[in-house]
């Protein structure tokens, strides 16, 4: 189920949230430190994710077909261009 970059961001947004409100309870017993890594994964992701757009930004705006950048995203450049010109202003 393809999910859009949008609904990734927010996602992300959602469980960074929820991780960071996560109280541990006395009776849960367990080890909130790999829920911590997972909020930081989340997080890099997400900045990941942005740093993609602004990169797919900048490449457009050089010049650069939709081919060329999907290639270097490791798919085609209508799978590039759908996932990505909505999220670029252009």
């Amino acid at each position: 189920m393809p999910r859009s970059l949008q609904d990734i961001l927010d996602h992300a947004d959602e469980l960074a949230d929820w991780v960071e409100a996560y109280e541990p309870r006395p009776e849960d017993h367990r080890d909130p430190a790999p829920m911590k890594m997972l909020r930081r994964a989340m997080a890099a992701r997400a900045a990941a994710e942005r740093d993609i757009v602004a990169a797919v930004s900048a490449a457009r705006d050089a010049g650069y077909s939709w081919a060329a950048i999907g290639a270097l995203l490791g798919t085609s450049g209508e799978a590039a261009r759908q996932r990505y010109a909505q999220l670029i202003a252009h």
